[in-house]
Formats: C-alpha cells, structure tokens, sequence
C-alpha cells in the first residue's frame, strides 16, 4: 500500500508495511541535520511558498502525473447530476431542519434554506468555470494554488478537509437518527452514554461508524459501480420526496404560517448559516473532474443543474415541514418521521425514515469519495502525506487517501453531537465558497486570463456579490464558532511551518528540476533535427 519515490513520486511499492518513506520521504526529512537546516530557512521558504503560483498545465500534468496511475474517465453528465443530488440531497433537510426551524427561523426556515441556497448557486458558478478549465482531482485547492498561491491553498486544503470529516460525521450519526426511527425507537437508544465525557462528546454512535465503513469499501472499488449505485439511490429518493410533498401538503395548516419570523432577521441568518450544511456536497461534485469524459459538457449541466433542482426541492420540503407541524413541536433529530405521526399518518413516518437512510447513504458516500480526492491532490503536492496519492491500479481508485479519510471520519462520528459539528462546519464552508470566488476574480483581473470554454456570467458583480452574502450570513454566527475555526487554523499552520512548507517546498524544487532537464532534452533534440 505504501508508494513512495524520493522528492516528488509515489510509484515504488514496498509491500504491505508503512516506512518513514511512505510519509516524508523529501530531502529536508532525511535526518535530524537536515531537518534543523530546513527549519534554519523557514523564512525564506516560506515567502517562496507565500509568493508561489501553480499553472494550469502543471496541475493538468505534473503534479496528476505523480499518482503514476490515472483515475478512470468512466463518468458522465448524467452520472454527475445524479451524483451532485446524491451528495446534497438528505443532508440538510434530514439532518438539520428541525433545529433550524425550532430554535432560530420558525416558518422562515423557508427563506433561511432559498438565502443559502442564492449563495450556493453563486458558488457553484464561480466553481464550475474553474472545474471546467481544471478537471482535476483536488477541486478547489488545485483552483486557489494556481491563483492565489500555495500557502492560501493550504490553509483552504485544510479547512476543506476539516469541513468533509465533519459533514461525513453529521450525516453518519443522522444516519442512526433515522433507522432508530425506523425501528421504533429514539435515536439514543441506540448509542452508548458515557458519563465521563463532555457534554456534546459523550453519545457513543457505533452505527455511525459501521455505516462509513460499508460506504468506504464502495467508495474504493469502483467509482463507476459507486455512480451506479448512487444513481439508482438517488432516484428512489426523489420518489419518495415527491411521495414526501404530496402526503404532507394534504395535512398542510395555514395557521402554522402567521408567525413567520418569531426570531426576526437574526434567527433567519443564523439559520442560513447553519443550513449551509446542506449544500457543502457540491463542492466534492467538483473533485471527480478527472473521471469525467467531455469536462466542457458534462460539468456545467452537472453541477448547476443539480444545485438548482435541490435548492428548489429544499425550499419546498421546508415549507411542507412547518405547514404540517407548528415549529415550536418539530422534533430536531427526525423531523419529518416525527411530524407524520404528529398529523395521524404514524405509517408514513416509516417511508420517511427509510427515505432519509438512502439520503443519508448517498451523501455520505460522495463525503468520503469527495473527500479522498481531495486528499488525493493534496498528497501529489506534499503538503499531506504523499502516499495518500497513490491511485490503485485494479480499481482506479485512490484506496489509501479513501480509507484515510474514512477512519477520521469515523473517530468524529463515533463521539461528537451533531449541534457541535453544524457549528464547526458552516465557517468552513463559507470561507472556502468566498475565496473561490475571489480566485475567480484574480484570474480574470489580475490574471487577465478569459475562460476558453466555459465562463460565468456578469463577472465581477457574480463573484463580489457571493463574497459579499457569505461575509454576511458569516456576520451572524457566534462567537464560540470562530474561536473554534481559529484554533483549527492555527493547528492547520503548526503542521505547515514544521511539516507541509518543507515538505511541498522539496517537492516543488524536484519538480522544478525535472521541467527544466526535460526543457533542455527538447531543446538538444530540436537542434539535432
């Protein structure tokens, strides 16, 4: 499993056990002398990191050229707008509504989801000019190291990674949420109480972690089995929503509407901004851009035909919610299930329940997969561990960053409430969508360089005004939330200046190396022609 080659590589296989190779294999790690000499120019490197700027071509080539194997082209716009449902769908309206409803926005939780839903489709159309033009495994990391440099693509690398493991553990600890409803029974019924822990931490979910583990063995055998299986899934999901906003419009009460904002402005934002959560997937979407066949087609269709069908389906399945149920009654672990058997209709609850497992199955499943391409990338480049870029050869697939990814995810599941993980993610979310967009802007203004294929529109107002919504709905989180996101980021630097800054900055000058021998090599063959 480990795959190493010294400086920039991944290719020698070393049998089944980890060395330090598999891990640091860069020149700066080859001893304790080396190591303090590297630390000595801490400094000088990272001004060079700071200042550094990927190109286009050596994110297409050098740096995917470093996974020896090559992922599968086996995707299509089909696969990827079912694949864009499946990684949104169920996380938001299962997972967090009722909270969103109950404690914040009241009926307005409506205009909460259509506030965040606005932002997203802004994003996804900065993203989708970017994805098109870098089909890459490493998504928006691959989009902000060609823009804004290596030292801002880390620390959005970071946080991106940060906001998968916690959206992967709130979709799996909802996941037993919605099979204890199915089964009759609350959720904590079925997670172990630990009186020692911390308030929050102490609701131990084995299920949850079994679930990602299930998903994690699809997720690395075949990403065209994984697309099939997301696709069928996916579908029997919208039945079921549709069977969803039929049976409840006709339990549908008016009155439920007359307070339609108890929480006033505030409420509605701090709803907006946890309901992010339900949107994060699309990001993940744009991970897959080297599996998929015709990029210039197949992307744009995907991705913005997906996020608009699922804001529209969000905003409508909200409003049935609050029509059915008074908000002050809507249960916050299983809404829908839950408002059913409010209404007389206890049989629906079950349709609902297994609605909302194969929701939450399918996004979870595009979280890990998501996930480990992004890992993937990050890997090439060293600022993670480069055996996280090995790509196996059977399967295509790129199993350790995968099973990686997986293993985080379930530590986070296994002991951390859902309310805390919302909080943890929303920040994430926005802070990666804004600097996207300014990414964006930088490429087309300082840059000065035009989409070839595909572009957003109305460029600069599009970009500006998403970063303008984003630092708005940002406005109105707590404060606990940002000192939670600074410590992250400040563990996120730790690592970099003692680990990823030497580690990348070798890995770079390897590669710096291996253009120019090969430059001087054509050169030489022209003039012997």
């Amino acid at each position: 499993m480990g795959n190493t080659s010294e400086g920039g590589g991944v290719a020698r296989k070393r049998g089944c056990g980890w060395t330090k190779e598999d891990f640091l294999p860069e020149e700066s790690f080859q001893s304790w002398g080396t190591y303090v000499k590297a630390l000595g120019n801490t400094t000088a490197r990272l001004k060079d990191r700071v200042l550094t700027r990927s190109l286009d071509e050596v994110e297409l080539h050098a740096v995917r050229d470093r996974s020896k194997n090559e992922m599968k082209k086996t995707l299509n716009w089909w696969d990827l707008l079912w694949f864009g449902i499946g990684a949104v769908m169920g996380s938001g309206i299962f997972v967090l509504t009722g909270e969103a409803a109950n404690e914040y926005a009241g009926p307005a939780v409506v205009l909460s989801y259509f506030i965040s839903g606005v932002s997203a489709i802004l994003s996804v159309l900065c993203y989708t000019e970017f994805a098109v033009e870098l089909p890459v495994a490493g998504g928006s990391f691959a989009y902000l190291r060609v823009e804004l440099g290596d030292f801002v693509a880390y620390v959005a690398a970071g946080n991106i990674l940060f906001e998968y493991v916690v959206a992967g553990a709130g979709v799996a600890r909802s996941w037993t949420s919605y099979f204890a409803t199915l089964c009759n029974h609350d959720p904590n019924d079925f997670r172990f109480y630990a009186s020692s822990l911390a308030e929050g931490y102490n609701r131990l979910d084995p299920i949850a972690v079994a679930v990602s583990i299930v998903v994690c063995v699809l997720a690395s055998l075949s990403m065209k089995g994984s697309s099939r299986f997301n696709s069928i899934a996916s579908i029997v999901h919208m039945v079921i929503i549709a069977f969803m906003l039929v049976a409840g419009l006709t339990k549908a009460d008016s009155a439920n509407f007359k307070d339609f904002a108890p929480f006033g402005l505030r409420g509605i934002l701090k709803a907006s901004s946890m309901l992010f959560f339900a949107y994060v997937g699309f990001d993940g979407t744009t991970t897959l851009g080297e599996e998929i066949k015709k990029p210039a087609r197949d992307i744009p269709i995907g991705l913005i035909g997906s996020m608009s069908l699922v804001m529209i389906v969000y905003c409508l399945l909200a409003a049935t919610l609050v029509l059915m149920q008074p908000y002050a009654q809507i249960d916050v672990d299983a809404p829908y299930s839950v408002a059913f058997s409010a209404v007389g209709m206890d049989w629906a609850k079950y349709i609902v329940a297994f609605g909302a497992l194969k929701g939450m199955t399918t996004v979870l499943l595009a979280n890990i997969i998501g996930q480990a391409r992004y890992f993937t990338h990050i890997g090439r480049t060293h600022m993670a561990p480069p055996f996280l870029a090995t790509i196996n050869k059977k399967t295509g697939t790129p199993v350790n960053a995968t099973v990686f990814m997986t293993i985080a995810n379930s530590v986070i599941a296994f002991f951390t409430s859902l309310d805390v993980l919302a909080n943890l993610l929303s920040i994430s979310t926005l802070f990666i969508f804004s600097l996207v967009a300014l990414a964006l802007l930088v490429r087309r203004y300082y840059q000065g360089r035009k989409p070839k294929i595909w572009g957003a529109p109305i460029v600069p107002w599009l970009p500006s005004a998403s970063i303008a919504i984003n630092v708005f709905i940002l406005g109105s989180m707590d404060g606990s939330s940002f000192a939670r996101f600074a410590v992250w980021t400040g563990i996120l630097l730790v690592y970099y200046l003692f680990v990823g800054l030497h580690a990348s900055y070798d890995a770079a000058k390897v590669a710096q190396k291996e253009v120019q021998v090969s430059q001087a090599t054509s050169m030489e063959a022209g003039i012997a022609s």
